[in-house]
């Protein structure tokens, strides 16, 4: 049980019976962004929405997923639930230790590392894809581009997936490339995008645009 969440209900929802599950990150969310080498405050992805970005990695082909901030560890939660090999990187130990009481349950091997420093290449990988946590203007471009630059010398590279959290809201300057905000980064590191689809988060919640994820691959 993820303890971040203190009650659930059930509900009907456009004649579907649901769980609504009730939590609360405050604490979380204040202790990740204390950290110097913090890119982005700790805010999970519905999980929900998590498995879908994740089918669609499976669907494309790739073998690992590596989730990088990590948070509670829900997208590599999903990866395993999909049968995929999973890697969760988090630097907050408290959201580690968290992580740690739901891998009895499946696990996702969770790492307390910074992911600009992680040795990647110890983890083997053939075909992976690596999940950038945090929109590009919230620090998701420096986190992105130090795990480009750690992995890029090896030979997986070439064979190695992107998921981008990307945003259209107009509080955020637009990136001259588009791709709701990851433009210039996929650009120059020479990345292509292959896919994109738009999934509800918490953060757009009030917004009248959901949240688009970008897919992309080396050229």
């Amino acid at each position: 049980k993820n303890p971040i969440y203190y009650n659930s209900y059930e509900s009907t929802i456009n004649n579907t019976k649901c769980i609504v599950y009730e939590g609360d990150i405050n604490k979380y969310w204040l202790n990740s962004i204390q950290h110097d080498a913090s890119n982005a405050p700790f805010s999970p992805t519905w999980i929900m929405s998590a498995y879908v970005a994740t089918l669609m990695t499976k669907n494309l082909g790739y073998s690992e997923v590596i989730d990088i901030g990590s948070g509670d560890g829900r997208i590599a939660f999903c990866a395993k639930v999909l049968d995929m090999e999973a890697y969760s990187v988090e630097l907050d130990e408290q959201l580690v230790d968290l992580q740690k009481l739901l891998v009895t349950t499946l696990d996702f091997h969770p790492f307390c590392s910074n992911a600009t420093t992680f040795d990647y290449a110890s983890l083997n990988l053939n075909h992976p894809v690596f999940f950038i946590g945090g929109l590009a203007q919230m620090g998701g471009v420096a986190l992105a581009t130090g795990v480009i630059d750690k992995i890029q010398p090896h030979d997986f590279w070439k064979k190695t997936g992107w998921v981008f959290a990307g945003t259209h809201s107009q509080k955020y300057a637009p990136d001259p490339k588009n791709e709701a905000g990851w433009g210039t980064l996929i650009e120059e590191n020479k990345l292509k995008k292959i896919q994109q689809i738009s999934l509800p988060t918490v953060w757009t919640f009030h917004e009248t645009d959901e949240t688009p994820y970008i897919f992309a691959e080396s050229l």
